[in-house]
């Protein structure tokens, strides 16, 4: 094993150079902004290297659960001001007993 690699539980050809540079780009893997070429590369790579696919494993992860449990709903006020900025012409909905004008 490599030097600096004990936190492997297994051997591989991945230098410890190749995981930092796989961890590095975890978050453009992820957000799929690596091209097919690099995308590949790194695909490999997490498929080779334990450690590195549980840090990608817990990142993913981390990801559903923020996309889930952590997000506050837009007031519609705030969607119409940013519709109207955007240059559309939309209406609110219409409150019960009222018509849209």
């Amino acid at each position: 094993m490599a030097v600096g690699h004990e936190h492997h539980d297994h051997d591989h050809d991945h230098s410890e150079a190749a995981c930092r540079e796989a961890i590095a780009e975890l978050y453009t893997y992820l957000d799929g902004e690596l091209t097919i070429e690099r995308r590949a590369v790194i695909q490999r790579h997490l498929d080779g290297c334990n450690p590195c696919l549980e840090a990608y494993d817990f990142e993913a992860e981390l990801r559903i659960v923020v996309q889930h449990h952590c997000h506050e709903d837009v007031p519609e006020s705030l969607r119409q001001r940013i519709f109207s900025q955007l240059g559309g012409e939309r209406q609110s909905p219409s409150a019960p007993g009222q018509t849209a004008s």
